[in-house]
């Protein structure tokens, strides 16, 4: 039986019905797709710009605490220069700097650089400690300041003392004691300054 026109009609209106909602459908899910994509992207973006400003902020913390660590340090500094400026107190402790020199070197001769301030201080110091060091490690020592390279002035003072040949070193300034006293004392310091932290590790 032949179609009619109507039948011809209804028959490609249900075809493009069907074609249509295949095409919407199709649309649908790129759409949906598109924008499920575009969340995440923006919630990636998101996580990622947080976790920039957390880094940023335990920065500035991290900056914050070493700047209180090195106002310390540098009051510690100012007050060991103020030290070195009282001669009883200075005299006394370029003793201990001297002697403790001696016994980490135990050469029979050694040389003692120091600030050119300092010299009679540090000779009168070394003429002290020979009779000290002799006495304890039953052996004699042969001290010498030299006179020709001298430590820079400006720092706060202490002596450095070099075995005969000038290989070994013994950096007993003011600076470098208070630099290894910071260093074993850091945590310490932190946990003062800061409060304890049990999952912390310090590297100092």
């Amino acid at each position: 039986m032949a179609l009619t026109d109507a039948d011809v009609q209804k028959q490609a209106e249900e075809e493009f019905n069907i074609e249509k909602g295949r095409l919407v459908q199709t649309q649908r899910v790129k759409i949906m797709e598109y924008y499920e994509k575009k969340e995440k992207h923006i919630e990636q973006h998101k996580k990622i710009q947080m976790s920039n400003l957390m880094n940023q902020s335990r920065l500035k913390v991290l900056r914050a605490r070493d700047d209180m660590i090195m106002d310390l340090l540098n009051e510690a500094r100012q007050r060991l220069a103020a030290i070195a400026k009282d001669p009883a107190i200075y005299s006394t402790l370029l003793e201990g700097l001297v002697l403790q020199g001696f016994y980490q070197l135990l050469e029979p001769k050694v040389t003692i650089r120091c600030r050119q301030q300092d010299v009679e201080l540090v000779q009168a110091a070394a003429n002290k400690n020979i009779l000290v060091y002799k006495e304890a490690v039953k052996s004699n020592i042969v001290v010498k300041i030299d006179q020709e390279r001298f430590l820079p002035s400006e720092i706060c003072g202490g002596v450095e003392i070099y075995n005969d040949n000038g290989k070994i070193k013994v950096s007993n300034t003011l600076e470098s004691r208070l630099e290894l006293m910071a260093q074993q004392m850091m945590p310490e310091i932190r946990a003062n300054l800061f409060g304890a932290n049990p999952n912390r590790k310090f590297t100092d």
